[in-house]
C-alpha cells in the first residue's frame, strides 16, 4: 500500500500591515497545525481586525464546529504581531500549547528585566510625545512624531492580548494550554516534535547570551528615561530634548541599522524641531530592541526546511548565521516568511545573496500604511528576491499558481509543499 503523501502548507491571512499565519503539517490522518501571530497596524487594515480572525478561527473547526489547535506562536509583542489575541472570540478555541520568547517568562529574572526595561522606555516615550503634542492642533503633528509614537505604542505591546497568551487576569481560550517560554536553556528542548513523522521544529532563537540580551534592552545612553519634555525646555530654552551624549551622530546614522533616519533628522533639523528628531530616534532604537526578541524557528518536514524568523533584525540574524548548524537549516530553505514585512533592516543581505542557496517560495505580510509606502517594502530587497529566482508571495496581491500557490481572493493565500 502507498504511504499517504506528506504535505505542509503555509497560509498566509490578509489583515493588512500585520502578520497572521496558519500552518498545517499532514500525512493521512496525522496532522499538526499552528496559528502564527495574528495582529495588524492600526492604521494599516484592509478590514476590521475581528473579521480576519473570524475567518481564521472558522478554518479551525473540525467537522462538529469545534476550533482547535495545536499550537498558538506569538513571535514578540508588538501590537501587529498579537493584537488579534485580544479579541473574545479566542475564548472558543482550543489550543494544544503556547509558544512565546523567553523575555515573557514571569520566573526568568534575565526576561523580566528585560521586559521591564523595554516597556519602561515605552511608556516614558509615550510621555514624552504626549507631552511635546498636548498644544498642537490636531491632524497638526510632524511626521516624526506620527512615527515615533506609533514605535513606542507598538513597543509597549497589548496587554490583553498578553493576559490570553499566558494565561493572565481571567483571560485564555477555551482550555488553558501550557506555555513554552522560548528558546529553552536546555538544547534538546528547542526540537520540537509535531506529532506528524518527519516534521520537527527547530528553535533558533531569540538569542539568549549575555551579548545578545544587551542589544535587546534599550541602550541607557538614549536617555529618555531620565528627562522630562516640558523641564527641559522651559529650564534652558529650546533646544534638543537629549543632551550631547545622547544623540546620534552622522557617523552613527551611516551605519545601516539607522541611516533611514538621516533624511528626517536633516528636514527637521532644518526646522529646528531636533527635539522630535531625538523622539524618532529613541522610538526607533527601542522598535529594534523587541523585534530582536522575535521567535525564530524552522519547521522541517521530510528534510524541507522552512524559515520563520518573525521581525528578527540585525543583531538576532547574525546570531543564527553565524551559527553553523542553525545556517544549514537556513541556507537550503525552501520557504522564507519575509521578516519586519520587508523593511530595510529585516533580512540580511548577506541571506539572500550568499547564504541560501536554493529557491524559496517568499511570503510578505505588508499592507499599505501611506507615511511608510516609499520604504517599506525596500524596493532592494524585493529586486534581490527576483534577481536570485525567488518566488514572492505578497499578501496585497497574491497570483495563483496550479497546484502550489492557492488565493482566497483579498483573505488569504497559501503555498503547498509536498514532501519528495
Amino acid at each position: 500500500m502507498t504511504a499517504p503523501e506528506l504535505t505542509v502548507t503555509v497560509r498566509m491571512y490578509n489583515p493588512g500591515f500585520g502578520d497572521m499565519f496558519l500552518l498545517t503539517v499532514q500525512r493521512g490522518p496525522d496532522r499538526w497545525r499552528a496559528v502564527l501571530d495574528c495582529g495588524v497596524h492600526s492604521s494599516g487594515q484592509v478590514r476590521p481586525l475581528r473579521e480576519t480572525v473570524e475567518h481564521l478561527i472558522d478554518d479551525l473547526r473540525d467537522d462538529a464546529g469545534t476550533a482547535q489547535v495545536d499550537v498558538v506562536v506569538a513571535t514578540h509583542h508588538h501590537a501587529d504581531h498579537i493584537a488579534g489575541f485580544a479579541l473574545d472570540l479566542w475564548q472558543e478555541v482550543y489550543v494544544g500549547e503556547v509558544w512565546v520568547p523567553f523575555v515573557e517568562d514571569p520566573q526568568d529574572a534575565d526576561a523580566q528585566a528585560l521586559r521591564q526595561s523595554q516597556a519602561g522606555a515605552a511608556d516614558k516615550l509615550l510621555t514624552l510625545i504626549g507631552q511635546r503634542t498636548s498644544a498642537l492642533a490636531a491632524g497638526a503633528w510632524p511626521a516624526a512624531l506620527v512615527t515615533a509614537r506609533w514605535f513606542a505604542a507598538n513597543s509597549r505591546g497589548n496587554d490583553a492580548a498578553t493576559d490570553r497568551l499566558l494565561g493572565r487576569n481571567g483571560q485564555g481560550f477555551a482550555n488553558t494550554p501550557p506555555v513554552r517560554y522560548l528558546p529553552s536553556t536546555q538544547p534538546a528542548g528547542n526540537v520540537l516534535p509535531t506529532g506528524v513523522p518527519d516534521a520537527t521544529v527547530h528553535v533558533l532563537g531569540p538569542p539568549r547570551d549575555a551579548e545578545s540580551l544587551r542589544r535587546m534592552r534599550p541602550p541607557a545612553r538614549a536617555g529618555w528615561l531620565a528627562l522630562d519634555y516640558d523641564a527641559e525646555l522651559t529650564a534652558t530654552g529650546p533646544g534638543p530634548l537629549f543632551s550631547p551624549a545622547y544623540v546620534m551622530d552622522d557617523s552613527e546614522l551611516d551605519d545601516p541599522e539607522y541611516s533611514h533616519l538621516r533624511s528626517d533628522q536633516r528636514s527637521l533639523a532644518k526646522l529646528d524641531e531636533v527635539n522630535d528628531a531625538g523622539l524618532l530616534v529613541a522610538a526607533s532604537v527601542l522598535e529594534r530592541s523587541v523585534n530582536n526578541t522575535s521567535l525564530f524557528f524552522v519547521l522541517e518536514v521530510a528534510g524541507m526546511h522552512l524559515v520563520f524568523p518573525g521581525d528578527a533584525q540585525e543583531g538576532a540574524w547574525q546570531h543564527v548565521l553565524d551559527d553553523g548548524t542553525s545556517r544549514k537549516l537556513l541556507d537550503d530553505a525552501v520557504f522564507y516568511k519575509v521578516s519586519h514585512h520587508g523593511s530595510h533592516n529585516g533580512t540580511p543581505k548577506r541571506y539572500i545573496e550568499q547564504d541560501l542557496t536554493s529557491v524559496v517560495y517568499a511570503m510578505l505580510p505588508w499592507g499599505p500604511v501611506s507615511r511608510w509606502n516609499r520604504t517599506i517594502p525596500k524596493k532592494e530587497l524585493l529586486e534581490a528576491l527576483s534577481v536570485h529566482g525567488h518566488h514572492l508571495i505578497r499578501a496585497d496581491g497574491p497570483i495563483a499558481e496550479p497546484g502550489r500557490i492557492n488565493v482566497q481572493a483579498d483573505l488569504w493565500s497559501e503555498v503547498v509543499f509536498t514532501a519528495p
